[in-house]
């Protein structure tokens, strides 16, 4: 997809994603070396961003597999329409069970999910694993088999080789430790907060109407948020609310009134908007 670490940088920044060089040297090789992208950060600062920004330059549709606690093989990987098959059990009554099994274990009664959508066709794929923390552990055995070797078994249809292998993105938050087997199949990319010149750069792509100055005035009482003990910081995500939140209201420079007015777009807990209330200094920043 990509011809150079200058061309991930320009593609994705023509979607309005701003890749920083590490980003952008990892998305290469990933693509160069066909290698899954695992990618870590905290929440909100772009890594589900990144799997749609490369499916929008490389033109491929994006497959996901949204993992929470007790999502298992027929949520991601296939399952069969029993109910169809049990409308064509009782439609070939006459039939003897050989010939039914054979009908009814076929293409026209398998529901594809996720995983085995992206290894199948041959048009351009990003299969992106969103959030593969949350799974149980189980969950990484059916990823093992599709990131080694892109084929799915399915027992009753035999085995499904990828054509076309899709560019893959699994994405974690580290809430807990993933398989040193899975993490060997991938390249790791580690996303963290922008430094501040980046993220004021991101700010006025994604809020083009907020003039320089307030931007980086946003982009430094954000960086003063993330220097304290809070329960949650702000993420990249939650600046650029703050910014849309701020040209909303029409203010045009940040004093206390209209800080602790907005607390609430940053800041997601009590306790944290009480800590930022007594510890924000404005006039330092």
């Amino acid at each position: 997809m990509f011809t150079s670490v200058d061309d991930v940088s320009a593609r994705l920044a023509g979607t309005g994603y701003l890749a920083s060089p590490a980003v952008a040297t990892t998305v290469f090789l990933a693509d160069r070396l066909g290698k899954p992208l695992l990618v870590e950060g905290p929440a909100g600062v772009g890594k589900t961003e990144l799997a749609k920004a490369v499916a929008e330059v490389a033109g491929a549709r994006l497959v996901r597999l949204q993992c929470y606690e007790g999502v298992d093989e027929s949520r991601a990987l296939y399952e069969w329409n029993h109910a169809k098959q049990l409308l064509r059990i009782s439609a070939g009554r006459d039939e003897t069970w050989d010939e039914t099994r054979t009908d009814i274990f076929s293409e026209e009664f398998l529901l594809t999910r996720p995983l085995l959508t992206a290894i199948r066709g041959d048009d351009p794929k990003v299969l992106l694993i969103d959030e593969t923390d949350k799974a149980d552990v189980e969950v990484e055995g059916l990823l093992l088999e599709v990131l080694s070797d892109f084929q799915v078994t399915v027992p009753e249809l035999g085995t499904i080789a990828a054509t076309r292998r899709p560019f893959v993105v699994l994405t974690s938050n580290a809430s807990r430790e993933l398989s040193e087997a899975l993490r060997r199949r991938c390249l790791f990319l580690h996303i963290g907060f922008p430094d501040e010149e980046l993220e004021r750069r991101i700010v006025r792509l994604k809020v083009p109407g907020l003039d320089a100055a307030l931007a980086r005035s946003v982009v430094r009482v954000v960086g003063a948020l993330r220097a304290m003990d809070l329960r949650k910081v702000p993420s990249v995500a939650e600046t650029i609310d703050w910014a849309r939140t701020l040209l909303a209201l029409g203010a045009g420079t940040l004093d206390e009134t209209v800080v602790q007015a907005t607390l609430g777009v940053l800041l997601k807990h009590q306790d944290d908007v009480l800590k930022a209330t007594a510890k924000l200094d404005l006039d330092a920043l």
